[in-house]
């Protein structure tokens, strides 16, 4: 193992070398770093420190030196209570959750409100992606815990925000990524201010980028293709951001392993997943997804001067469209009912929404002020979706893994509409209140358009609402101690996805699925050692669920869902940071989380599943551990700077058991890794400057789970964490 480190080593010491031959010019502040400001929760930019919840960031140069800036998972451990499980399948999203809410999903985002630039990247039904997220664009990533804000909607367990950097320098940027496994990605930005005066006029940032890796499982290629601009205006009241996006990220889709597999040969992929090279060959499907989204988004923020308390507004549209096709591993033999939706899933739909807000703002006597926020949202998608066989033929001529015969046809459409409002009053110098409401509803339709015999029309419409009450608490105990309280009531519709299929085999939606909803406490402290270079946050909550949403039945290519009663989650949270001197620092994150079924109820083991079949259904006690969750997890960072432009540094990260299903009949083993990372920076005159980093993660070669697939149908659960990996990064920057 340490012959293999030594060319890792060897690189270390080369920059530590340089670094210290360069000691003389190393600036004497370097590894300090301006207090974390964030948005989420209240709207306007303040101080993380005074937020009277749990919220996390973490800042563009912790995301450079976290990898090839493609994934979140790849820097998000360092947030506590956020699981941000890199799946190693990019033909699937990443798999997070906060505090417990999120960990059943098996596709896509769930839990989370997620916003790139303050335009959802959470579709109205509450579902998400991450994969556009521009994090070389980021200034910083935001993650508010727990449903504090009334400023969001549809989701229990928070917030995930990414903040592009403002446009203020002129220069064009290459980055160029080499790693294991096949990893190359080639990165080009451009960016530029326009106009005499600093801080007005235009300005325009426009990056591409185009990534590629092989993988270390066979059939787990991918690439992504992403493009991003950015144009701004800043006036003397006024502040307008268009952005544009666009990725296209195909992928094959390796899928999970089961349990012998996974033991006999973690890095193998199942054979289902695999091309057929002729017809005849076996059951081979060749898994993969194909990906398509464009979207533009426009903010426009005005200052006011003239109308007293009210202070600003801030209106944001957007409007997207997303086109996916899916071939899924589903046998031919189980898609003979006439209800099967067949093994190709493929949909075209379109979003849009709007944003409008008004910010009051009133000085009161002795330091002391109110602000308050008010506003309305309206978003709405749309889509075409169809379902087709995943095989032509029959018999020795069949092909597998092709888009065959029509099995779906249906428009679907959600609608949300939502008013809020959030007040906070500072009644004395050192307690603040703040009190939130938010009331909105949810409309669900789709119109069947594939009626065939035994097929009926399965057209249908719901409606969700609800209103959701947030309050805190805050006490300035001193100017470096904050101690507060908070509460929220959170709610979750369910998907469409949820919606789509009845357990007892039935037309029409699932109409008798009900939103989870969830009553959330929590207490904190926050504490700032400016002398010292030490922060602390440190939090316990409690979150009580009623109708939480599971698996009723996972089978033949069909999941369906139900209610399963009351959850509860409870735990702890621990962030810490210490800049021990100049240029030691050091970064703690723990997290404690019990997540358990109150209630018992039946899950489904094989279908049909029904009453008439007993023998196909499980009791899931009351105190299991809801599946997707893990008891404890940590991550820890020990990091040398010395001098500004070179940083050396240990990480580790580790995570307890994972529950596979909600009968908990298997685990994924808990795991703990290592990573290496050294960065240098050389200056070319006063505008030129290159960047290089080279990172090591899984350090020694830990074999394990990196995430599950929560309740998969033919126990498939486990998604094994990438080997031992290394990453080299070169950024040259010309400034004009």
């Amino acid at each position: 193992m340490l012959r293999s480190l030594k060319p890792v080593l060897a690189a270390c010491a080369a920059i530590a070398s340089t670094a210290a031959a360069q000691a003389q010019a190393s600036d004497p502040a370097a590894g300090t770093r301006l207090a974390p400001m964030v948005i989420t929760g209240k709207g306007f930019e303040q101080r993380a420190f005074d937020t009277p919840y749990s919220v996390g960031t973490v800042d563009a140069e912790t995301l450079r030196d976290a990898g090839p800036m493609v994934n979140l998972s790849e820097a998000m451990a360092r947030v506590p209570g956020l699981t941000v499980a890199h799946r190693n399948n990019y033909s699937q999203d990443l798999q997070i959750s906060s505090r417990g809410f999120g960990a059943r999903s098996s596709f896509g985002v769930r839990g989370l409100r997620l916003y790139s630039d303050g335009i959802p990247a959470t579709m109205p039904d509450g579902q998400g992606q991450v994969a556009h997220f521009d994090l070389a664009g980021a200034q910083r990533v935001e993650v508010l815990r727990g449903p504090f804000s009334a400023l969001y909607g549809n989701s229990s367990g928070g917030v995930i925000a990414l903040v592009s950097r403002p446009v203020r320098e002129r220069y064009a940027e290459l980055d160029l990524d080499a790693g294991s496994f096949g990893l190359r990605q080639a990165r080009v930005t451009i960016q530029a201010p326009f106009g005499d005066t600093p801080g007005r006029g235009f300005d325009l940032r426009v990056g591409a980028s185009h990534f590629e890796i092989d993988g270390f499982r066979p059939h787990s290629a991918a690439e992504r293709t992403l493009a991003n601009v950015r144009l701004g205006w800043t006036g003397e009241r006024d502040t307008v951001v268009v952005t544009v996006n666009h990725i296209n990220p195909p992928a094959e889709d390796p899928l999970g392993l089961t349990r012998a597999q996974f033991n006999a040969d973690p890095h193998q992929t199942t054979g289902v997943a695999l091309p057929q090279d002729a017809p005849g060959q076996g059951f081979r499907f060749n898994t993969r997804k194909t990906t398509n989204q464009e979207q533009v988004g426009a903010t426009w923020r005005h200052r006011f001067d003239e109308l007293g308390a009210l202070s600003e507004s801030a209106l944001t549209g957007y409007y997207g469209q997303r086109s996916v096709t899916q071939w899924q591993a589903i046998p031919v033999a189980t898609q003979t009912p006439p209800t099967q939706p067949g093994g190709v899933i493929d949909f075209d739909r379109k979003y849009e929404g709007l944003d409008g807000r008004l910010v009051w703002r009133w000085a009161l006597d002795g330091e002391r002020g109110v602000q308050f926020v008010a506003g309305a949202a309206l978003e709405r998608s749309s889509e075409n979706r169809y379902g087709f066989e995943n095989f032509i033929g029959t018999g020795a001529t069949q092909v597998l893994g092709v888009t065959g015969l029509p099995r779906r046809d249906e428009r679907n459409s959600v609608r949300n509409v939502d008013g809020y409002a959030q007040g906070e009053i500072q009644f004395t110098k050192d307690w603040t209140a703040t009190l939130g409401v938010r009331s909105g509803r949810v409309e669900f339709k789709t119109d069947d358009r594939y009626i065939r015999t035994g097929n009926g029309d399965d057209s249908s419409a719901l409606e969700y609402s609800y209103t959701n009450p947030v309050a805190a608490l805050q006490w300035r105990v001193n100017p470096d101690l904050n101690v507060y309280v908070s509460g929220g009531r959170g709610f979750e519709s369910p998907t469409f996805n949820e919606l789509a299929y009845r357990p007892d085999g039935g037309s029409g939606f699932n109409s008798g699925l009900q939103a989870q909803t969830s009553k959330q406490f929590e207490i904190g402290a926050k504490w700032r050692d400016e002398a010292r270079g030490l922060a602390l946050d440190a939090a316990v909550f409690d979150a009580r669920t009623d109708n939480e949403i599971g698996v009723a039945t996972n089978a033949g290519g069909r999941s369906t869902f139900q209610n399963v009663g009351a959850t509860t989650r409870r735990g702890a949270e621990v962030g810490a940071s210490w800049a021990i001197d100049r240029q030691w620092r050091a970064a703690l994150a723990l997290t404690w989380l019990s997540a358990t079924y109150d209630d018992a109820f039946l899950t489904c083991t094989a279908a049909p599943c029904n009453a008439a079949n007993p023998g196909n259904q499980a009791l899931v006690a009351a105190g299991k551990r809801i599946a997707g969750t893990s008891a404890r997890s940590g991550f820890a960072e020990l990091a040398w700077k010395p001098l500004e432009t070179t940083d050396l540094g240990i990480e580790w990260r580790g995570q307890g058991k994972v529950a596979v299903n909600d009968r908990n009949t298997d685990f994924a083993g808990g795991w703990a890794t290592f990573a290496l990372r050294a960065s240098h920076g050389w200056k070319f005159g006063d505008v030129s400057r290159l960047v290089a980093l080279l990172r090591v993660d899984n350090v020694f070669d830990r074999v394990y789970a990196g995430s599950v697939i929560v309740n998969e149908g033919s126990s498939r659960f486990f998604e094994p964490g990438s080997p031992r990996a290394w990453y080299v990064g070169l950024k040259w920057r010309q400034g004009f």
